[in-house]
């Protein structure tokens, strides 16, 4: 742990159990850099004073002796080509403040709890306006994307909230239904940020459906009924959801499926342009 506050350290006692896990404080990347080369270390954090670049930079250094290591990066400051370079570089993941403890907590468990990590997330293509990417059909996996997505999107609160819900339920939707959490697949994903929109694009590798063969999806439901979905998911033994397009349809514009129904064009249109420092 590089540089931490109180805070943060009691964060991670809290976490990280005693005699089961040893914590090491060093007060610079270049002291973190010379600890992975004494030691094979599990998990680095960066500290919040340096820049996401410099952190960046310290991962690169580390690879070349340590290939597997995890690496969160914390700062103070982030644009998203920070956010971008360290999804190129495989950080683990990258919280910019303010962030949430509870979300920084679920993310060092879950890097802790990966037996045997491997990135997930590959970049095709990268720039703060088009990305483009595959993603291994893990939950894990899901939710680090979601944690980068945050940081690179410039959009102003509410609608990073809308548009990161929506993509969260369609994303988690592929992986379920297109590929059954199967984490030798891939979902594919682009982000556009256009001037005054933003759009998503989820594909997975599974045959496909038609909207109007998914009666266990909330979507279906008549008005008259709209829970009938939740006892037919009960008849055929899935577990209680089904909620996931009916909510996405609810906070972006348009939701539009291709021909087979393995790939999702999420849309939303925004009243700001978008920000000449994105």
């Amino acid at each position: 742990m590089v540089g931490a506050d109180s805070g943060l350290k009691k964060l991670l006692l809290e976490i990280l159990k005693p005699g089961i896990w040893a914590i090491e404080h060093v007060t610079s990347n270049g002291a973190a850099l010379r600890a992975t080369k004494r030691k094979a270390l599990e998990l680095i954090i960066t500290s919040e004073k340096t820049s996401g670049m410099e952190d960046v930079e310290l991962l690169r250094k580390i690879r070349v002796e340590r290939p597997h290591i995890r690496l969160i990066i914390l700062t103070e400051a982030n644009t998203p080509a920070d956010a971008l370079a360290s999804m190129q570089a495989h950080a683990f993941s990258f919280f910019s403040k303010p962030y949430s403890p509870e979300q920084l907590q679920s993310m060092i468990q879950l890097a802790i709890d990966s037996p045997c990590w491997d990135d997930g997330i590959e970049l095709l293509s990268s720039t703060p306006e088009w990305i483009k990417l595959e993603v291994r059909c893990q939950r894990g996996t899901a939710d680090r994307l979601l944690q980068f997505m945050k940081e690179i999107s410039d959009l102003p609160d509410a609608e990073r909230d809308e548009v990161g819900m929506a993509f969260r339920e369609i994303l988690l939707n592929a992986m379920e239904h297109g590929a059954g959490f199967n984490p030798n697949r891939y979902v594919e994903v682009e982000y556009v940020r256009a001037h005054r929109m933003v759009s998503c694009r989820i594909s997975d590798p599974g045959t496909g459906f038609s909207l109007d063969d998914i009666p266990h999806a909330a979507v279906a439901n008549p008005a008259d009924d709209p829970i009938r979905h939740a006892g037919i998911r009960d008849k055929i033994g899935l577990r209680p959801g089904g909620f996931g397009i009916l909510l996405a349809q609810n906070l972006v514009d348009q939701v539009i499926h291709g021909q087979y129904g393995n790939e999702v064009l999420l849309i939303k249109y925004l009243d700001e342009p978008q920000s000449k420092a994105a």
